[in-house]
């Protein structure tokens, strides 16, 4: 049986390992705000780059890891009625958000998870998939900024922006804490990161739907 500590620590590397995921796809994703030529190249490179295509089974291992060691663990914590905790020696402290996240972070989980799968549905198995099969995978701006043009869709996604936001918040400065990366010291300064990462991941997702949202989609 794996000792509790060992999937602490195999859920901390994960969660790290998609924070780097998701800076890297926020980073390519706010080319659309040059235009169409510009993310055109982005998605193609992405598209046909033999790398990216062998990260694909691997950050979805790392979604599917780090899920069911989140279950795992919160299912183990509430048979013990010990709090929901990542790290390996301080609890979550004060009031706010951040505490609300820090003892709710497998509900953020899922609402992540929820509307990861939708987002799956509408770009992932219309552009890299099709292309994956040799189908005729659409053009990747038309589509992005066609379904993101569309109000209740960006709202959707902005909400998921904030469980995002809450999720990392929390889960970032957690993650090294839990490696034993982290003392009284460095803790106050992992949590500011935490917070300043997390809030300007958000503002990049977020302009990536309000430049969709605001300027008109091209037909083709």
């Amino acid at each position: 049986m794996i000792p509790s500590i060992a999937k602490k620590v195999c859920m901390g590397l994960t969660g790290l390992f998609l924070i780097l995921f998701l800076t890297l796809h926020a980073t390519a994703n706010l080319t659309i705000l040059w235009g169409k030529e510009a993310y055109d190249a982005v998605t193609h490179f992405m598209g046909t780059n033999p790398f990216v295509q062998l990260m694909v089974p691997v950050l979805a291992l790392g979604f599917l890891v780090h899920i069911g060691l989140s279950v795992l663990l919160t299912w183990n914590n509430r048979k013990a009625r010990g709090p929901v905790t990542y790290a390996s020696g301080h609890k979550s402290r004060g009031l706010g958000f951040g505490h609300w996240a820090s003892r709710n972070m497998l509900v953020l989980g899922i609402i992540v998870l929820g509307f990861l799968v939708l987002h799956l549905s509408q770009f992932w198995t219309k552009m890299q998939w099709q292309q994956l099969i040799g189908g005729n995978p659409q053009n990747g701006y038309v589509l992005v900024t066609q379904h993101l043009g569309t109000p209740w869709i960006a709202a959707c996604y902005i909400i998921w922006f904030v469980a995002l936001w809450l999720h990392i918040n929390h889960g970032f400065w957690s993650a090294f804490q839990t490696l034993g990366l982290s003392n009284r010291r460095v803790l106050p300064v992992l949590r500011i990161a935490a917070l300043v990462y997390s809030t300007l991941l958000f503002v990049a997702l977020s302009l990536v739907v309000i430049r969709c949202l605001f300027i008109p989609s091209p037909l083709a």
